[in-house]
Parts: structure tokens; C-alpha cells; sequence
């Protein structure tokens, strides 16, 4: 049986987005409807917060410092140590039916990133591609809420779920290009063993997937095959990533915003950073190169 750590008992609102840092040996995180960004550090257990002026949706970190960050409908540049914001479009998507969603850098720094309906069940949301000279380019339509973004480790395949459609997609990737083609279901999910969420990627090619509502994490082989199940002791696991020293810790981000008071009680650990040895290595998180 797999041992389950809460590393970060932190009662998060809505945990996602951890981001493994190899430079400072640390996990950046974010609070959706907080607005706050974490900065972890698992060995001191020191957990850094910066407040954020918006919904925090998601994030990678730069290559030349900073992060770039998606804040509600705008994608913005910002400067965590000086808090300098610099506008990317302060309304990529329209705000008053959607938000922007799950994030994450391709294997060349492109950062993408999905929105959702915010009633979250018309297929109005998109997904869009934010290329390092900062242009952003919609790619694909017709989602309620777009997650699960990751890429092969050699970058030819780009995985991207709907949480809501309840469907897996692969696609082959360009990666000279950023366009991603010939879209195919990888996997089918059970809505009652959980909502595809946010996912990570080993060296093996393996896709984890965070079964939101189902507390668990679901690991597929290559080819869309269920390998592996690991069960959670909270029911909305968010989002996972690679990191640790060796690569070889899978972080586990959670929410508890949409639990109830008797739900809350049967899980005390609801919002917190949970960590498993997974057994394998992750790939590296790359850097937005814009």
C-alpha cells in the first residue's frame, strides 16, 4: 500500500497548480478563490504566501524570473519579490460567463491554458496558447472546463481533459509549432471514481491523473490503459506534480470549498498538500521561455 503524507496541512479554499521548483528544492502552489500564490518548502516546512489582486487560476514560472499567471480572464507577467504586474490581455475570455482554468508550459515554454464555464455546463470555454514573444492564440473550442493539460516526455503528445465531458483527449504535437492535431479519447472516466483534474507526466510516458470528487489519483499507460489507483484521504484532490530532490515525489494539491460541515468532519486534511513516493521519476516542469 502506498504511503500517504499531508505534507502542507493547509486548509486550502480551492489548492491547485503545484509547480515543482528544482532551483530552490521548493513547491509553488496557489489558492484559487484566495487569491494568494505559496512558495513550500517541504524540508524547513516554511510556506511563503503572496496575495494576488484577482482569481488565481494558474501559473508557471519564467525562465528570466517571475511567473506568468492567469488571474480570472487576463493573463498577466508578475514579479513576486517586487509585486510588479504587467499585463499580457487583462480579458483573454469573457469574464462574465467564464474564467481561465488549469495551466501549464509545453516541453518548448509555451505556456497554455484552459477556461471554464463558470456555470459549468455549456461548452463555451476554450483553450489558448501563450507563445514566448506573448502573443496568445485560441487553439480549441467548445469546452465547459477545460484541465488535465501535460506532454509526453519527448513533447510529441499533448494530453488535455474536460472535466465535465468527462473525457481524457490525446493529441499528437507539434512541437517545432505548438499545434497539437489528430485528437483522439485517451481515456473514458467514471464520474463516480472521479473528474479527470489536473495531471502530470513521468519519464516513463505513465499520465496521473487527480480524480477530483473521487479521491484518488489515476495513473494510465501510455496507450490510455488504467495502471494504477491510489486512494486519497480527501475527495477532491486537485491537481498532482513532480519534485523532490530526486523528482520521484508526487505532490498532491486538494480543495474543501465545496464541501459540506459533515463532510469537512469525515475529512479533517480537506485543502492540504499531500506527497506520495510514486515509485518513478517526473520530467523536469519547463520554464515559460517569454
Amino acid at each position: 500500500m502506498t504511503e500517504i503524507n499531508c505534507v502542507l496541512d493547509a486548509k486550502a479554499s480551492i489548492g491547485e497548480n503545484p509547480v515543482w521548483s528544482i532551483e530552490e528544492q521548493s513547491l509553488y502552489w496557489l489558492d484559487t478563490t484566495r487569491r494568494a500564490i505559496h512558495r513550500f518548502n517541504p524540508k524547513s516546512k516554511v510556506n511563503r504566501t503572496w496575495t494576488m489582486p484577482d482569481l488565481v487560476c494558474s501559473f508557471a514560472l519564467r525562465k528570466n524570473g517571475g511567473l506568468i499567471v492567469a488571474l480570472g480572464a487576463g493573463i498577466f507577467l508578475i514579479d513576486l519579490e517586487t509585486m510588479s504586474i504587467n499585463t499580457i490581455d487583462k480579458e483573454v475570455t469573457d469574464k462574465t460567463q467564464t474564467r481561465l482554468n488549469d495551466g501549464r508550459c509545453d516541453r518548448a515554454g509555451r505556456f497554455w491554458v484552459g477556461a471554464m464555464d463558470l456555470d459549468k455546463h455549456r461548452k463555451i470555454a476554450s483553450l489558448y496558447r501563450v507563445d514566448p514573444d506573448l502573443s496568445i492564440h485560441k487553439v480549441i473550442d467548445e469546452l465547459i472546463v477545460s484541465n488535465g493539460l501535460a506532454w509526453s516526455p519527448d513533447g510529441n503528445t499533448m494530453y488535455h481533459s474536460d472535466s465535465r465531458q468527462n473525457i481524457i483527449w490525446a493529441y499528437d504535437y507539434d512541437l517545432e509549432t505548438g499545434v497539437p492535431g489528430n485528437r483522439r479519447v485517451f481515456a473514458a472516466t467514471n464520474p463516480e471514481e472521479g473528474l479527470p483534474d489536473g495531471a502530470a507526466v513521468d519519464v516513463e510516458g505513465f499520465y496521473w491523473s487527480a480524480g477530483v470528487r473521487g479521491g484518488r489519483v489515476i495513473r494510465y499507460t501510455p496507450d490510455g490503459h488504467i495502471d494504477r489507483v491510489i486512494k486519497l484521504p480527501v475527495s477532491l484532490p486537485s491537481m498532482c506534480a513532480f519534485g523532490g530532490e530526486n523528482l520521484d515525489i508526487l505532490f498532491i494539491t486538494s480543495a474543501r470549498e465545496f464541501l459540506s460541515e459533515s463532510e469537512l468532519l469525515k475529512e479533517p486534511l480537506a485543502g492540504g498538500i499531500f506527497a506520495i513516493d510514486a515509485g518513478v521519476k517526473g520530467v523536469p516542469e519547463p520554464y515559460f521561455m517569454g
